[in-house]
């Protein structure tokens, strides 16, 4: 195995006080509305938290302009559509005056320079970041899902490419697994958003467990809708856990691939992500009569316990 990859590459130039500023909006952003990753983010040291902070301002950004329901499907598509076009000007450092002349992402704008400059310093292919946009842009309209492997491609979109994110981040040891075990890492925490948020998504018209998997276990999306639970619901729900847990197992295996400053967030992530799944199974499955979630003495408990116990490793 290789020494831990390292920050190669300069960062676009932008004055101190413009980047200071951008470092500290996307902070701000994250501590606003990363209700579970924001406490995994304590675990890590300034420079790569703020890089975090960075990352997760970016992907809240794209979110939230694909799911604006104030506006009508074509005026979000246009966003996206401006925002990636903000993004590769702000890669490559040309005006993003230019690019974007109707001034549609205004706010928006500010969250730039600390997003190219932590690309840059992190080393991270650009494609990574697009394939989030495209996963997001997939949601514009109704989403089912028929078979595993069309999830995991839009998983890989809109967390597996966030994984190798944060990887480059954390820093990483080269080896022939730790790609794919970043992905699959990914894929872990995105299925459990899956299942805690069926409702939510259902009302959007997003079905995202796949149409193999209903069929096979007696389970309509007539009866997702109808927020029905009875013992194929539940049989379901326990296979799509256990799945989950298949792909939590595989994140275990990517901590020993890790620079020591990113073992402590993984563990974090992943103890706070498992949290949420052992809580819809102590739920009985029952992820409509009320959000599932931890307090917040837990995540800090947990945040707390992996710069521990990583630590003393």
């Amino acid at each position: 195995m290789t020494a831990c990859r390292t920050r190669i590459i300069a960062a676009p130039s932008h004055t101190a006080s413009t980047l200071t500023a951008s470092y500290e909006d996307c902070r701000v952003l994250t501590q606003r509305t990363a209700h579970n990753f924001r406490f995994s983010f304590l675990t890590l040291p300034r420079e790569q938290r703020r890089a975090m902070n960075a990352l997760y301002a970016f992907n809240r950004i794209t979110d939230d302009l694909g799911d604006d329901e104030s506006l009508t499907i074509e005026e979000r598509r246009l966003r996206l559509a401006q925002w990636r076009e903000l993004v590769r000007g702000a890669m490559s450092g040309s005006s993003t005056d230019v690019i974007d002349s109707a001034g549609l992402l205004d706010e928006e704008r500010r969250y730039l320079p600390a997003i190219s400059d932590m690309l840059a310093r992190a080393s991270i292919p650009h494609e990574y970041l697009f394939a989030v946009i495209d996963g997001v842009e997939s949601d514009l309209h109704p989403m089912e899902v028929a078979t595993f492997e069309e999830l995991e491609r839009y998983c890989y979109q809109v967390a597996g490419a966030v994984g190798l994110c944060c990887i480059h981040v954390w820093g990483f040891r080269e080896g022939p697994k730790v790609r794919q075990l970043a992905i699959d890492c990914g894929l872990a925490l995105q299925l459990t958003n899956i299942l805690r948020d069926l409702a939510e998504d259902a009302d959007r018209g997003r079905v995202y467990l796949p149409r193999e998997d209903l069929a096979r276990f007696g389970y309509s999306t007539d009866d997702l809708q109808r927020r029905v639970i009875h013992l194929s619901f539940r049989d379901l729900m326990q296979f799509e856990v256990a799945r989950a847990k298949r792909y939590y197992a595989r994140g275990e295996e990517l901590l020993d691939h890790l620079a020591p400053p990113g073992r402590p967030i993984l563990r974090a992530m992943l103890d706070i992500y498992g949290g949420l799944l052992r809580e819809i199974e102590r739920r009985d499955f029952d992820v409509f009569s009320r959000r599932v979630s931890l307090p917040k003495w837990k995540k800090l408990w947990y945040a707390g316990r992996a710069i521990l116990t990583t630590r003393l490793a």
